[in-house]
């Protein structure tokens, strides 16, 4: 469960989501809408009603003379039922 969920992402854009009961959270590439949502619901106890991916690729970055890969990563958008918070963003 927690291999899936790497950490929450705290955003201006995303915390305006918050409003919506939408969460954002970088997850494991290789994690299903599924697996998002088992791991969501039983980490946090709440009910998740939607689940959204997106495949995020980072900037080139220079190491020494060669400029390095680039880092591919998997942002997951959560939407909890109305009425449902998620502790970690409320800053409680």
């Amino acid at each position: 469960m927690y291999e899936i969920i790497k950490r929450p992402l705290i955003t201006e854009k995303n915390t305006m989501l918050n409003g919506q009961n939408v969460y954002a959270f970088e997850v494991e590439k290789t994690a299903t809408k599924d697996t998002i949502k088992i791991a969501i619901q039983k980490a946090f106890q709440v009910k998740v009603v939607a689940v959204r991916t997106m495949i995020c690729r980072d900037r080139a970055r220079r190491v020494g003379k060669t400029i390095s890969t680039k880092r591919y990563w998997k942002k997951a958008f959560v939407k909890i039922a109305a009425g449902e918070k998620i502790k970690i963003f409320e800053g409680v």
